[in-house]
C-alpha cells in the first residue's frame, strides 16, 4: 500500500510542530510548509538550508520554505474579511496560505492538509464560525485536518477514509497552553518555542507605518509597493520631508548595513564617511520629484538629519560633510545639524 502523504502549515510555533508530529506518528509522511513574507519569517530566506536543518534537528520535522510576498502585498490592498486590531488581515492571511498549500498538494504528491489551529485559541481567526469561513473560502473543507482539536470538529476526508485514526487525535480548545506543553514533553521537545506570532502587521507601532503606505494619501504608489519598500519601511527612523520625499535614517549599524543593501538605483544614499553616524535613504529621489529645486531642498534636509543623528561634531566644526550618492552622481553636502523642533512633525508614526 502506498504511504500516505500530507502537507502541514508550519509557523514554527509549538502548535504547528505538535500537529505535524501527531500525524507523523500515524505513519503518514508529512512535509511542513513555512510561508514567508516581509512581515513574518522573511529572514529565513537568507539561509534556507540552515533553517531546514535546524528545524529537523530540534523537532524532527522536514520543512520547505515558500515565499508568498507578491500575493500578500496585493492582499493588503483590500482584504475581503478586513483587519484585526491593527493592520493584520488574519482571516484572509490564512485563506491565502491554505489556497497556496492546496495547489501544492499535487506538486508535492500529497493528499491532505494539516493545520495547528486550536478551537477558540485566537479571538479573531480561531472561532468555530471563522474556521468554517476559512475552509470555505480556501476550498479546503474536506481536506484540512486540525489534529489538535479534530475531535471537536467535523470529520475530514483523511479520517473518513482511514488515512489517520480520529480516535488518536485530540480535542484541545481555549487559550491555555498546558496540554501543548505536556504533549511537547512526551515528544522529548525541550526547546519549546514561544507561541507563534511575531507578525509585524499586528505590531501596534509598525502596523501604523504599513497602513499609511497603503492609504490613499500614501507616500508610495499603492499599486507599485514592492518587497524592498516594505522592508525599508520596517527599519530605522522614518520621515516624510516637506518636499514629499520619504526618508529612512538608520538607528543602528545593523540598520545601516541592511538599508545600504536594500537601496536601489533610483534612491539617494547619504552618510558621513569621515564621521560616525547613520546612513539615510531618500526613496525614489531620482523620479518622484517634479523639479530639481524640490529635490535639492529635500536632499539638504536629509543631510541635516544625518548630521543631527550622527556623533556630536567637535566644537570647532559646525557642519558635517555628508556624501550623497544618487545613481552615478556622487557629491558632498555640507550641512548643519537640524534642530529637533524643526523636524518633529516630519516623523512617520
Amino acid at each position: 500500500m502506498k504511504k500516505m502523504k500530507a502537507l502541514s502549515l508550519f509557523s514554527g510555533g509549538l502548535d504547528s510542530i505538535l500537529a505535524t508530529r501527531l500525524v507523523m506518528d500515524q505513519g503518514v509522511e508529512v512535509e511542513a510548509i513555512q510561508f514567508v513574507t516581509p512581515f513574518f519569517h522573511y529572514d529565513i530566506l537568507e539561509d534556507i538550508e540552515a533553517h531546514r536543518q535546524r528545524v529537523l534537528a530540534r523537532y524532527g520535522v522536514h520543512v520547505i520554505v515558500e515565499d508568498i510576498s507578491p500575493g500578500y502585498l496585493q492582499l493588503l490592498r483590500n482584504p475581503l474579511h478586513g483587519f484585526g486590531q491593527n493592520f493584520n488581515p488574519c482571516i484572509d492571511c490564512k485563506i491565502l496560505m491554505l489556497s497556496r498549500a492546496k495547489k501544492m498538494l499535487t506538486e508535492r504528491g500529497a493528499s491532505f492538509l494539516i493545520s495547528g489551529e486550536v478551537l477558540g485559541q485566537r479571538p479573531m481567526s480561531q472561532r468555530r464560525d471563522t474556521l468554517n469561513v476559512i475552509e470555505r473560502d480556501s476550498g479546503t473543507k474536506s481536506i484540512l485536518l486540525r489534529p489538535l482539536c479534530a475531535q471537536l470538529m467535523n470529520e475530514t476526508e483523511a479520517e473518513a477514509k482511514g488515512w489517520v485514526d480520529r480516535t488518536k487525535l485530540l480535542r484541545m480548545s481555549g487559550r491555555g497552553r498546558s496540554p501543548q506543553i505536556a504533549l511537547a514533553k512526551q515528544y522529548g521537545i525541550t526547546d519549546i518555542p514561544a507561541p507563534a506570532g511575531g507578525c509585524l502587521l499586528a505590531d501596534p507601532i509598525l502596523s501604523k507605518r504599513i497602513a499609511k503606505a497603503y492609504a490613499r494619501e500614501s507616500i508610495l504608489q499603492t499599486a507599485a509597493i514592492s518587497v524592498t519598500d516594505i522592508r525599508l519601511l520596517l527599519v530605522g527612523r522614518q520621515f516624510i520631508l516637506p518636499g514629499g520625499g520619504w526618508l529612512i535614517v538608520g538607528r543602528t549599524e545593523k540598520d545601516n548595513i541592511k538599508m545600504e543593501k536594500l537601496a536601489q538605483d533610483d534612491d539617494a544614499v547619504l552618510q558621513m564617511e569621515e564621521w560616525a553616524g547613520p546612513l539615510a535613504v531618500l526613496k525614489k529621489a531620482g523620479s518622484r520629484y517634479p523639479n530639481l529645486v524640490m529635490l535639492e531642498r529635500d536632499l539638504e534636509r536629509a543631510a541635516s538629519l544625518v548630521v543631527r543623528y550622527g556623533k556630536k561634531l567637535p566644537e570647532n566644526i559646525s557642519r558635517g560633510e555628508v556624501t550623497c550618492t544618487l545613481g552615478a552622481t556622487r557629491r558632498l553636502i555640507r550641512a548643519l545639524p537640524l534642530a529637533d523642533d524643526i523636524f518633529q512633525d516630519w516623523a512617520l508614526r
